[in-house]
């Protein structure tokens, strides 16, 4: 059988090891998985701005908040669809035809533009739908991305994986500025559509590979796996994704503790608007906006803002992420984020300024788009089938999705019934994070006891 790798002495091969242990039989697959997750992340940031055009122009930005609480609605029904489809088909035939799913309505979107329907109805829907798919597809990629791997081999690869996830967000963000002048609005949603045709592509490649591979991963793969599921792929047995999370103990820690993350750093995003809004206001009316209007200078500072962000959470991905994993392990790495976090708003608690909260959030955001999104997604290594692409796709959208919402629901009250200030909604941050740290030791003790038992079965995780 021929094998897929490159050669020891090539330049690639050179580079990735400065980055992580890999080897170079693990090489066309690891980056074929980060090339696929790369052009998931542009396709998405292609969309974005699109959905928030249309949602701003159309109905204003207190509805782009609120409809936060809409998709976590419609999650619960799409979730349980898609567990229905994965108990009737392969991954692949999966992924495939989810992919498709998603790409399809691309195009109805781009008809309906066409055809002049109301830009208020148009916003709504489409806003939902790419908050719905921005958290589905790339669910699905890390659970096709756990399915693959065990965890030994997840530890060392992943961090290379996510980078493509890093890379693929602070591209597609260039593209959707380069493009939007002359393509236009709606054209960018046919480009997104093609790019989503050739993630499927990709991943029908990797699948191929993978069962090729699969007799001699047989003796490598941990014993849970069945050898018709490594060789087959055969759909998931019946049940629900919501029943996997609630029921195990595991499963359902990880979902709060991704809540608290997403409820954490989308109140902290809410006091940057706050104090960027105030810091602009200040600016216009002293004369020193150095010309610039309230909405110029906003979109500078966060322009300045992303590119620190994403340039700072590839530098972690590339060069810290697998160093972390193999200092500490991936759940000594749950702690990095919550440690930085408690500090971060604590000083702010003290006196915020627009320094202090720029530099927190820059931190903050760079070790969660690197570290803590390649540390959540790696706890699923230890698990079954069933749980990667049931719980897993559970916990990644609704679950983060409800943060969204439980932060909306908070600076309503904050701000129309307790008069919260910037350091009080700092203050009420860090006592979230005392209880997401609470949750990280939940979520370690039993990765520590599921890593131990020398059979874990898809009855028990």
């Amino acid at each position: 059988m021929k094998k897929f790798e490159i050669s020891e002495s090539s330049i690639l091969f050179r580079l990735l090891r400065v980055c992580t242990k890999i080897e170079t039989c693990e090489v066309p697959v690891a980056l074929l998985l980060s090339l696929n997750i790369f052009l998931l992340l542009v396709a998405y940031y292609i969309i974005k701005p699109v959905r928030d055009a249309l949602i701003l122009v159309g109905r204003g930005a207190e509805m782009k908040s609120y409809l936060a609480g809409g998709q976590v609605i419609l999650l619960i029904f799409i979730v349980k669809l898609y567990c229905k489809l994965a108990c009737k088909v392969p991954r692949h035939k999966l992924i495939a035809r989810t992919t498709f799913f998603f790409m399809s309505h691309l195009v109805i979107f781009y008809i309906l533009a066409l055809a002049k329907v109301p830009i208020g109805t148009l916003g709504i829907i489409f806003f939902i739908w790419v908050g719905i798919f921005g958290l589905l597809v790339v669910a699905q990629f890390w659970a096709f991305a756990n399915d693959i791997y065990t965890q030994d081999e997840g530890k060392r690869i992943f961090p290379i994986i996510a980078f493509g996830a890093t890379f693929g967000a602070f591209s597609g963000s260039k593209i959707a500025g380069w493009i939007v002048e002359p393509l236009g609005v709606y054209q960018m949603l046919l480009l997104a559509a093609g790019i989503l045709v050739l993630c499927v592509l990709l991943s029908l490649v990797v699948h191929e590979i993978e069962v090729k591979n699969s007799w001699e991963k047989v003796v490598k793969i941990s014993s849970y796996c069945k050898l018709e599921d490594l060789l087959h792929m055969q759909p998931l047995k019946k049940g629900g994704a919501f029943n996997l999370v609630l029921k195990k103990h595991y499963f359902f820690y990880i979902a709060l503790l991704i809540l608290l993350i997403n409820f954490v750093n989308t109140n902290g995003e809410y006091i940057l608007a706050k104090i960027i809004t105030q810091r602009a206001t200040e600016a216009f009316q002293g004369g020193t906006a150095g010309g610039l209007d309230m909405t110029q200078w906003i979109g500078k500072f966060y322009a300045d803002f992303n590119l620190i962000v994403n340039g700072l959470s590839m530098l972690i991905q590339l060069f810290l992420v697998s160093r972390i994993f193999k200092w500490v392990g991936i759940k000594g790495a749950l702690f990095f984020l919550p440690i930085i976090a408690l500090g971060g708003y604590m000083f702010i608690s003290f006196g915020a300024s627009l320094l202090l909260v720029k530099w927190v959030k820059i931190i903050e955001n760079s070790t969660d788009y690197s570290l803590m999104n390649t540390t959540r997604h790696a706890l699923f290594l230890i698990t079954s089938r069933e749980a990667k692409y049931k719980a897993l796709t559970a916990v990644g959208t609704f679950f983060w999705r409800f943060g969204d919402v439980f932060s909306a629901l908070l600076v309503f009250l904050g701000t129309t019934y307790f008069a919260f200030n910037v350091e009080s909604f700092a203050k009420f941050n860090v006592v979230m994070v005392g209880i997401w740290v609470a949750f990280c030791l939940l979520v370690m003790r039993e990765y520590k006891r599921l890593s131990a038992s020398p059979i874990p079965s898809p009855e028990t995780i």
